[in-house]
């Protein structure tokens, strides 16, 4: 049977280590600020938000929830965000998604200013992403490299190959990974012949959003494998890979849930508080 990477401990190590720097900065009298905007009354969204909120607060930060109505004209929410950009006391700055449908969330997004971006989702960032270098990597792909790091998984010489070209977690994701020295390939829903490529992965990243795309014909018995995927099905939350058919074949994988699900939230608040040793100076 695989290593079972465990997300629940990892995200336990962040939190402490934010909780330290979070320390370091109220020593010099700044408390790290994280803007958190809800658009409507969706109740997932809300979920999240309440919990990204609630863990930020933990952990010492002035978290603060703007919750605006579900009509909101777009030039009026860039506006608020253009306020958000302005106000010293916010050091970072997430929009929570999907937005409803008469908002463009690609404007939106472009509205955070890129050194408040906590999320790393405007076009700026993303660019530096390209090169390696953006302020912060956006969570989820921050949060599976730390796993990787945590189980003393290589990463420079390897063979990667991500399921998945979303901008939030796909692409950022091998884009990361490529910093770290790996040999990247970057496939989708759409591959022909997945299997030869994941195959021939020595660190296979699913991030598809679809449930059990990956089985033990994707698998070699050394791979490490992350599972990006949270799919209800039939009440069940299940990951994009089979987990009972791939665990006993592979080196190590994460489980759905207490995987890279633990991780995002930690990551968010970890880059907020870079964002604020960014903006007013490195840790004391």
């Amino acid at each position: 049977m695989a290593q079972i990477i465990d997300g629940k401990q990892v995200a336990a190590e962040v939190k402490r280590d934010v909780t330290e720097r979070v320390q370091r900065l109220r020593e010099r009298g700044i408390v790290p600020g994280l803007a958190l905007v809800l658009v409507g009354d969706d109740p997932s969204s809300a979920s999240y938000v309440r919990s990204k909120r609630r863990l930020a607060t933990d952990l010492g930060l002035n978290a603060m929830v703007h919750e605006l109505p579900v009509a909101i004209q777009e030039l009026d929410l860039v506006q608020f965000i253009g306020r958000l950009n302005e106000d010293d006391s916010v050091d970072a700055v997430l929009v929570q998604l999907p937005l409803p449908s008469h908002l463009h969330a690609d404007r939106v997004l472009a509205a955070i200013s890129p050194e408040k971006d906590v999320d790393g989702l405007h076009p700026a960032n993303l660019g530096r992403a390209s090169q390696g270098k953006p302020p912060v990597w956006p969570c989820t792909a921050a949060g599976i490299v730390r796993l990787l790091d945590f189980a003393n998984v290589p990463i420079a010489g390897q063979t990667a190959v991500v399921v998945g070209r979303s901008r939030l977690v796909g692409w950022p994701t091998a884009q990361l990974l490529l910093s770290r020295g790996a040999t990247v390939v970057q496939c989708h829903r759409q591959t022909v012949n997945l299997s030869s490529y994941t195959r021939q992965a020595d660190v296979l990243v699913v991030a598809a959003g679809v449930p059990h795309l990956i089985g033990r014909e994707h698998v070699r018995p050394a791979t490490v494998v992350i599972d990006v995927g949270m799919n209800r099905v039939d009440g069940r939350l299940l990951g994009d890979v089979d987990f009972e058919q791939v665990a006993p074949l592979v080196s190590a994988i994460t489980p759905v849930p207490g995987g890279v699900g633990p991780m995002t939230v930690a990551m968010l608040v970890a880059n907020a508080v870079s964002l604020c040793e960014q903006r007013r100076g490195k840790r004391g």
